[in-house]
């Protein structure tokens, strides 16, 4: 019997995937398609709308071929009544039952395993079993998170916040970085609230990272920006280890407060840019990500203004523009909907502006030698590098899991272009 594993979201996702590939070689083989599986595993995601209808079709698609479904992930919880085509249910803190629901599909019958499980998968690592096509590795520091973000149905399938032991946190990264693994992704809902659960931080565990041998760098995930005001100070002293990307993902999600109230965020525009400025003071080069939701019921043209004008006044590298799909379940999908051309137009406005902006900061490296380290294939045969800020180069050549220096010739919006310095 041959096993499938689609995954479609978030790195988190990624990281499930690897425990369930793990646990089934075991007792499976491992197809290299879906037409050439027995069972297919998709991991869902069900962050919008968009995402959620594009992976139910997929699998009426897959069952179509007369195959059997299993839908892990999150919208095993958030669609559970529209997954009734899937042969069994795994939600996201259930994955160590993955092998429980593969025979029973096999044996013709349908389970639901979405009972709430408190298990820590740092406990459970040691199983995973990842596809060795780059020079990352994805570690969970934990699931869940402390927010009530009124548009938010992760909640609804992760939980609250369960953070993982350090000790087995630290233990997976020693062990890829064996492997030669170079790019450690710390993997979280939420990794600023990291130990809020448990006593300790953040920070901690990024010491306690960054003592490990190896030349390696770590990409610390996304954090919300009221838990990072809390342990700041500290926060900046860990990054200051050479093995930490100098890289930060702040969602500010809207710059108008009133707007981040109705979206029970827990943070102000005031403390995002707090952060942001403290990071930018300490280090020359920060990369900085943020995520923005164009279209929430209560943004009006004026709050909208008020996001353009923060993008404008902190230049962000990247953002992450997503229009408000309201989802089963939250708080806001009761509220009324702002129509689709209004968002559609908001979007493709503040896109324009970010691209604008991701060329002028990207512009002013033109010229200079940068050390990057060589993480995966790109597009038409090139290579994909990070500097130390998490910046991306392009390269025509190098190896992956290499650091080279490298001087920039090019840069484009949302990457630069590098060649090897002899």
């Amino acid at each position: 019997m041959k096993v499938y594993i689609e995954t479609y979201g978030c790195t988190m996702n990624q990281a499930d995937s690897d425990i369930m590939r793990g646990l089934l070689s075991r007792e499976y083989a491992f197809a290299d398609s879906a037409e050439e599986a027995d069972v297919v595993i998709v991991n869902t995601c069900g962050v919008i709308g968009f995402t959620e209808r594009k992976i139910l079709r997929r699998i009426e698609e897959i069952k179509g071929m007369g195959k059997k479904v299993i839908a892990a992930g999150c919208l095993a919880r958030i669609a559970r009544k529209r997954l009734k085509i899937a042969d069994a249910l795994v939600s996201p803190d259930n994955v160590h039952r993955i092998n429980e629901a593969v025979k029973a599909v096999l044996n013709g019958e349908r389970v639901e395993i979405i009972n709430v499980s408190r298990v820590d998968k740092a406990e459970i690592s040691g199983v995973k079993c990842r596809l060795k096509e780059n020079a990352i590795a994805i570690v969970s520091i934990s699931e869940g998170c402390l927010g009530n973000c009124s548009y938010c149905a992760t909640k609804i399938a992760r939980g609250r916040l369960r953070s993982f032991s350090i000790e087995k946190i630290v233990e997976e990264v020693k062990k890829v970085v064996e492997m030669g693994y170079k790019e450690i992704q710390l993997t979280s809902q939420d990794t600023g609230a990291y130990g809020k659960d448990k006593g300790y931080r953040l920070p901690d565990l990024l010491e306690k990272i960054s003592e490990i041998e190896g030349d390696f760098r770590v990409r610390v995930g996304m954090m919300n920006p009221q838990h990072a005001m809390e342990i700041l100070d500290d926060l900046i002293e860990a990054f200051k280890s050479e093995k930490i990307y100098k890289f930060l993902h702040l969602p500010v999600q809207s710059g108008d407060n009133k707007v981040l109230m109705d979206m029970r965020r827990g943070h102000t525009v005031e403390d995002f840019e707090e952060v942001v400025s403290a990071f930018r003071k300490a280090f020359d080069d920060v990369l900085l990500s943020t995520d923005v939701i164009v279209g929430f019921p209560t943004e009006s043209e004026e709050s909208f203004e008020k996001t353009v004008e923060l993008i404008k006044r902190v230049k962000p590298d990247i953002v992450n523009i997503t229009r408000f799909s309201p989802r089963e379940g939250t708080l806001a999908a009761k509220l009324k909907d702002i129509p689709d051309w209004i968002k559609k137009e908001r979007s493709r406005k503040l896109t324009k502006i970010c691209e604008e902006i991701g060329l002028e900061n990207n512009l002013k490296f033109v010229g200079k030698k940068l050390r990057v380290l060589v993480t995966k294939r790109g597009k038409n045969e090139t290579l994909l590098a990070r500097a130390d800020s998490y910046r991306p180069v392009v390269l025509e050549e190098g190896t992956i899991g290499e650091f080279y220096r490298a001087k920039v010739v090019d840069a484009k919006f949302n990457y630069l272009v590098g060649e090897l310095c002899s």
